[in-house]
């Protein structure tokens, strides 16, 4: 990938000072960049500092309300149900995993739902939150539609993530961080960027056809007329299971969005109209403390055990190493805390522009 190599820390103050610039309080600032510059430093590109467009625009547009707060709206000792406001996500997303986390801590599990929120960023930040207190951490969101029910012809439910992290005893942890969809639209988004062609099978254009145009992708989705669409984890069809993925996908809308009260499926827009509006989006936090069953180090070591056990298993033909998730984020942060994080041209772009437009200093290697 041609580009620029940054490094992380000039990443982060460049994007704090964005967010300050959009009005937002340097608390939530400081989330808003973490969350982004940790994804860039994970490896995962397409949840990164490239996704800064959908803040500033929707702060500019009227439906990100930069210094709204989530508010507890009802709550026992292991649940709550909690209001964003229409912030931005990544505040709501940390107010919201701390609660499930303090209410795993004190009855061994804490579910939080969330509703009138925004986009949040990269998922498993929330979950890995979790492993500070030695818990399981689990985050789902709703998303504006992306993904062809099994057998449709346009897009109904968001890209849907899941992610999940479970802390290890050998100074590792594991995260699971997945869309449910083949890919979600971010990573059209990166492809585009790149002006790389997508590989077949991963979306269609407004006529219900395979298209490897990433531009016609991202011109369809999301939008005021919704075309085409991305398919389920799985693919097309049943033949590999894609009907599964939509199935999760709409699992999670069920889990972020209708048992949240925030908006579901379709309904999911940040558009009506022709105009913007705010998408009340919805979230899902889970923290589970395993002490509860068993002594942690008797947890963290038969985990342990099962992943050596994976690590040692016959490799298929070719193959030299056998990963188990997180494993290759965990080692691409280390090698870019010390190398410096690569960004294409496409998004060096957009970060100069904001750097003229706010007038924050963009520090180039």
């Amino acid at each position: 990938m041609r580009g620029h190599i940054f490094h992380y820390e000039d990443l982060y103050d460049f994007t704090k000072r964005i967010m300050l610039r959009l009005d937002a309080l340097p608390d939530d600032a400081h989330l808003i960049a973490d969350n982004l510059v940790t994804s860039n430093l994970r490896g995962i590109d397409s949840h990164g500092v490239g996704q800064l467009k959908l803040y500033v625009s929707g702060v500019q547009s009227g439906f990100i309300v930069p210094r709204a707060h989530p508010e507890i709206i009802k709550e026992n000792s292991s649940l709550a149900k909690v209001d964003a406001n229409n912030g931005f996500g990544q505040v709501s997303g940390a107010f919201s995993m701390k609660l499930a986390i303090k209410k795993a801590i004190e009855s061994g599990i804490g579910v939080v739902t969330t509703s009138h929120s925004n986009h949040y960023g990269f998922a498993a930040y929330y979950a890995m939150m979790a492993l500070e207190q030695d818990l399981l951490g689990i985050t789902m969101t709703n998303s504006p539609p992306l993904l062809l029910p099994t057998f449709g012809k346009n897009a109904m439910l968001g890209s849907n993530p899941i992610a999940m992290a479970v802390p290890c005893g050998q100074d590792q942890s594991w995260v699971l961080d997945m869309a449910t969809s083949v890919v979600p639209l971010s990573k059209i988004d990166l492809f585009s960027r790149r002006n790389e062609q997508l590989p077949n099978g991963w979306a269609t254009d407004e006529n219900g056809a395979t298209t490897n145009d990433p531009l016609q992708v991202v011109r369809n989705l999301p939008g005021h007329d919704i075309k085409g669409g991305i398919h389920p984890l799985g693919g097309e069809g049943e033949l590999y299971g894609g009907h599964k993925g939509y199935g999760l996908s709409m699992m999670v809308d069920i889990l972020s969005g209708i048992l949240s009260s925030a908006n579901y499926g379709p309904d999911v827009s940040f558009f009506s109209n022709g105009q913007f509006q705010f998408a009340n989006i919805g979230h899902f936090f889970m923290a589970i403390d395993p002490s509860f069953f068993m002594a942690i180090d008797e947890f963290t070591g038969r985990l342990d055990d099962l992943i050596a056990r994976l690590h040692n298993s016959e490799k298929a033909l070719s193959q030299t190493r056998i990963y188990v998730h997180g494993e290759k984020e965990a080692e691409e942060y280390k090698r870019r805390v010390k190398e410096g994080v690569p960004l294409d041209e496409a998004t060096v772009a957009n970060l100069k522009q904001y750097s003229r437009d706010f007038g924050v200093d963009l520090k180039l290697e």
